[in-house]
């Protein structure tokens, strides 16, 4: 079966995380076809919503390190880039349902989406700096934004996880369910987007995002340099080393 599931029904386009045997971490191969399918999503006129989702106990564990590590993003066209932009440009509404953690770009993709629904066993993680790398997917204007500076600094300066409560006092996420029914509301809540008129789920987004969209890609391309730079700095080097090895990372004499 395919890693990443695609259906359309009713102006619906979901598209599913399925390697759950890897706890949905994404590959490069993943991204491309998560990209694609948005591009296409985004071209389908019959399409009016995009929701995307994983399974009841897990949303993403983030990026398949080993994948990762064999094919780094190294220039700006390397495809989870290329789903980034995708994403962040989608003109129409976006409905995430997220149950289970939801790690690194798992969490950072959310602040690109419309609405976004949790089950109370949802946990929410951007462990970039104990990677030895920084924010991507323009989080560290997003975040703050949406968090305040404060609360944002402690997501991304200690990288701990935070939960579905949190989340939604902070706004990243409008409601909390039992994770057995996290799909099943946000496909509810995307059929009863998609009876409305394309035209203005599509004028009201772009309304409210306030022209952003030319920020963020700037950020993105800023956070992306630095990002491809420290990847090959000794920080990281330890961070990955030490995963590889299932020990602790040795920070002190960097």
């Amino acid at each position: 079966m395919s890693d990443i599931l695609t259906h359309f029904d009713a102006g619906v386009t979901t598209l599913t995380l399925n390697r759950l045997d890897k706890k949905n971490s994404i590959t490069s191969d993943m991204y491309a076809a998560m990209a694609k399918a948005i591009d296409e999503a985004q071209a389908n006129s019959a399409c009016r919503v995009l929701v995307i989702q994983g399974h009841e106990s897990i949303f993403s564990a983030g990026n398949d390190i080993g994948d990762f590590l064999n094919k780094p993003p190294s220039t700006a066209e390397s495809p989870v880039f290329h789903f980034m932009r995708a994403l962040s440009t989608f003109e129409k509404p976006v409905i995430a349902a997220v149950a289970g953690p939801a790690v690194g770009i798992g969490t950072t993709l959310l602040f690109h989406c419309d609405l976004v629904y949790a089950g109370d066993n949802a946990a929410f993680s951007m462990p970039f700096v104990n990677l030895g790398l920084c924010p991507e997917f323009a989080s560290s204007i997003l975040a703050p934004q949406m968090f305040g500076y404060h609360r944002a600094a402690e997501a991304l300066l200690l990288g701990e996880a935070f939960f579905a409560e949190a989340a939604l006092e902070i706004g990243l996420v409008n409601r909390v369910v039992p994770p057995t029914e996290v799909n099943g509301y946000a496909q509810a809540q995307a059929k009863k987007m998609a009876a409305k008129p394309l035209s203005s789920l599509v004028e009201t987004k772009r309304l409210m995002k306030g022209g952003q969209n030319k920020a963020l890609i700037e950020r993105m391309g800023e956070e992306g340099q630095s990002f491809r730079r420290m990847l090959t700095e000794p920080a990281a080097r330890e961070a990955f080393g030490a995963f590889m090895e299932k020990r602790k990372p040795d920070f002190t004499k960097i």
